[in-house]
């Protein structure tokens, strides 16, 4: 497996086979590495990790805004392997409290996802829309969905 998919998805599996019920830190990219964002990312948090289907799952954007954000669209969109396989838009007010006031704040988003997911790597790119519509950030980061979820509970 490591060769195939490099060292970090071996280490983090072998990580998610000693502490099951962990919380995942995970890296981030942003989309476009030389824009000038609005808002900041510092980090990605997966809670329980790893994803297991039909679970409820919690990821926490944690970020730094220097302007009031009053309103907007948070865009979710997933990878498997290289296949679009899933998008959805939020309003960016039911993700986290506002008016954003300028500082730090948190996004929150809780997705269960269904027992028919295939198990394997993702990738995550999330889009945070302007009331303009123009982007105020974009970051990507993989995550795994369980190998070991017991599709028999369903």
């Amino acid at each position: 497996m490591a060769a195939r998919f490099g060292l970090l998805p071996a280490l983090l599996l072998a990580f998610c086979l000693l502490f099951p019920s962990a919380t995942l830190a995970s890296s981030f990219e942003y989309c476009n590495k030389g824009a000038d964002y609005a808002v900041n990312v510092s980090g990605v948090d997966i809670s329980p990790y790893p994803i297991e289907r039909g679970e409820l799952t919690t990821f926490t954007i944690s970020a730094y805004t220097g302007d009031v954000i009053s309103e907007g669209k948070l865009v979710i969109d997933v990878k498997y392997i290289w296949f679009h396989v899933y998008q959805e838009t939020h309003d960016l007010c039911s993700e986290t409290s506002c008016p954003v006031s300028a500082g730090a704040f948190e996004l929150s988003h809780k997705q269960t996802l269904p027992m028919v997911t295939p198990p394997g790597w993702y990738t995550l790119t999330m889009t945070m829309m302007g009331e303009d519509g123009k982007p105020l950030t974009c970051i990507n980061f993989d995550f795994s969905i369980g190998f070991m979820s017991s599709v028999a509970d369903s």
